[in-house]
């Protein structure tokens, strides 16, 4: 077998071939973050790097609470879609316009 010290690469593709699957899959995932720079930065980012205010606290306890207030539901598509003045309808037609 070789050391990581005469062939690095040689030594670690040995590392991976003696490894189980589940292993395989999360050293991928680690040597992908380490070979994308966007993945490395958001691995590497800070949870929060600002201040939470006072009403952002309010406005997560409040969708907190309805959530908890409606268990599985959620706001149906048409009621959604109402808010903005759109019909499904219109939705569909503007879909197949494209």
């Amino acid at each position: 077998m070789a050391t990581a010290a005469t062939d690095p690469k040689q030594y670690a593709h040995e590392l991976i071939d003696a490894m189980a699957p589940g292993q395989v899959s999360t050293a991928v995932g680690l040597l992908e973050t380490i070979l994308d720079p966007v993945s490395r930065a958001l691995a590497n980012a800070p949870l929060e790097d600002e201040e939470i205010s006072e009403e952002e606290t309010r406005a997560v306890a409040a969708s907190k609470a309805w959530v908890a207030e409606h268990p599985g539901g959620g706001i149906p598509f048409e009621d959604l879609l109402a808010e903005f003045g759109v019909t499904a309808e219109e939705l569909r037609h503007s879909q197949n316009a494209a």
